[in-house]
């Protein structure tokens, strides 16, 4: 099954209602479980953990979800509010509740570029870019890593340079072979690279690279959008992106133009099962044209 998602996707078909929006959920531990949206687009998938520290939650849904996502937290761990908010990057459909969360007494945790994006420059959104409230600025920041110990739980903090954005991170959890990679891995669909945003094709290649190194064929992989994953979905998504960055090169090489290159339709193979609303197989000829 695909999934809509990406933050760029805003309007849903007419007969879509947000009464045929909700959430539901994946247990994949005692008190850990996969939430993600499904009826409509409500924003990326989500990692709920709880314990005897609090709740903490990976990323925050889109603004109309809120409340919906509260209630569905709190029909699974039993709590109403989030202690700590973890962002694994800019966009807004992982960001835009964080002053919701924020005025319920929740810490955000960040990488210093989402900080910096929020705070300078603003909410980017599928419309543009919108101002952020002072509410949305996460209150822990880091470059590069950062490890926390809650719940009886090493949750480790990684950034991805320039890959998906400049603000790309992964949350890891060795003692349960689990990992939450944010939008490094839009599982089953053509990945959306912001290139405006500090995004780039090779950056996103290495870091998937890098997750593949780090986990085994029994890691729990949460995807940023598309269902539940495994190694071997991040793997096949990989080699995806590495082939189609090869046969783009090609042509590119040759000179040709992006929209000769359009023309030739060289990810034909790939229309199939990997073309999807936002990212068709032509915009991903083009943000990998333009990517290289």
């Amino acid at each position: 099954m695909k999934f809509i998602a990406s933050t760029l996707i805003l309007l849903l078909s007419a007969s879509l209602t947000l009464a045929d929006v909700r959430f539901e959920s994946k247990k994949l531990e005692d008190n850990i479980y996969t939430v993600f949206g499904a009826g409509g687009f409500t924003g990326g998938n989500h990692l709920l953990i709880s314990g005897d520290d609090g709740v903490i939650l990976v990323d925050t849904s889109m603004p109309d979800y809120a409340d919906m996502l509260i209630a569905t937290i709190d029909d699974l761990v039993d709590e109403d509010e989030v202690d700590f908010l973890i962002n694994t990057h800019l966009h807004a459909d992982h960001v835009a509740n964080n002053g919701f969360f924020a005025d319920e007494g929740a810490t955000i945790i960040a990488h210093q570029g989402t900080y910096d994006t929020l705070k300078n420059k603003g909410l980017v959104s599928g419309g543009g870019v919108s101002d952020a409230g002072e509410n949305m600025l996460p209150h822990v920041v880091f470059s590069q890593s950062m490890t926390l110990y809650l719940n009886g739980l090493t949750i480790e903090l990684s950034h991805i340079p320039n890959a998906h954005t400049l603000s790309d991170i992964i949350v890891y959890i060795p003692e349960k072979n689990m990992i939450h990679v944010g939008d490094m891995l839009f599982n089953g669909i053509f990945p959306f690279i912001d290139l405006n945003n500090g995004g780039d094709v090779d950056g996103y290649i290495a870091g998937q690279k890098q997750i593949l190194d780090m986990i085994d064929d029994e890691t729990k992989v949460v995807a940023g959008h598309g269902p539940f994953a495994s190694k071997a979905d991040l793997k096949k998504a990989h080699d995806m992106l590495v082939d189609a960055r090869s046969i783009i090169a090609m042509h590119k090489n040759k000179g040709k133009s992006e929209d000769e290159v359009v023309e030739a339709n060289p990810l034909k193979k790939y229309h199939d099962d990997w073309n999807w609303g936002f990212i068709t197989t032509e915009r991903m000829t083009r943000q990998v044209y333009r990517g290289l």
